[in-house]
């Protein structure tokens, strides 16, 4: 059976793209959730039509995170942590505590755009990358420091 894909499925392919799958799996599984549609005329039509919706969206949010982009260029943040004995800190910075200290500044970035591997545990100075598009990546700078 041939379908349209709705959304990106990775052992699929890409939105748009027409695929064979099986009936069963295109009966009980994709066209259920949403990921997929059956191949007809009306629905290659309604295809057509989400493509434009979603260029012209994508040229939106590009052109957004471009201008985020160069707000977040160079930034660097300073991220007061209370610390103990051999300056050992009291818990640790997230993603969370970084989105926080970018809106202190009046810039609103949502925590799950912001890549940090794992949380920020010592003192010092780390490179964070911000992901605002699929190809707009910025990196701005934290440093951890100690309050007095």
């Amino acid at each position: 059976m041939q379908v349209i894909l709705r959304k990106e499925f990775a052992s699929l392919g890409k939105v748009g793209d027409v695929v064979t799958v099986k009936p069963g799996y295109a009966r009980n599984f994709l066209i259920p959730r949403g990921i997929a549609f059956p191949v007809t005329k009306s629905n290659l039509a309604r295809l057509e039509h989400e493509k434009q919706v979603h260029s012209l969206r994508d040229v939106r949010e590009r052109r957004q995170a471009g201008d985020l982009s160069a707000k977040l260029q160079g930034l660097r943040l300073i991220a007061p942590v209370q610390v103990g004995e051999e300056d050992r800190m009291f818990g640790s910075v997230t993603a969370a505590d970084v989105a926080e200290l970018l809106k202190e500044r009046g810039i609103e970035v949502d925590r799950r755009k912001i890549q940090m591997e794992e949380p920020i545990k010592y003192l010092g100075e780390y490179p964070i990358p911000v992901k605002l598009h699929r190809d707009v990546v910025v990196t701005i700078t934290v440093d951890v420091v100690k309050t007095n």
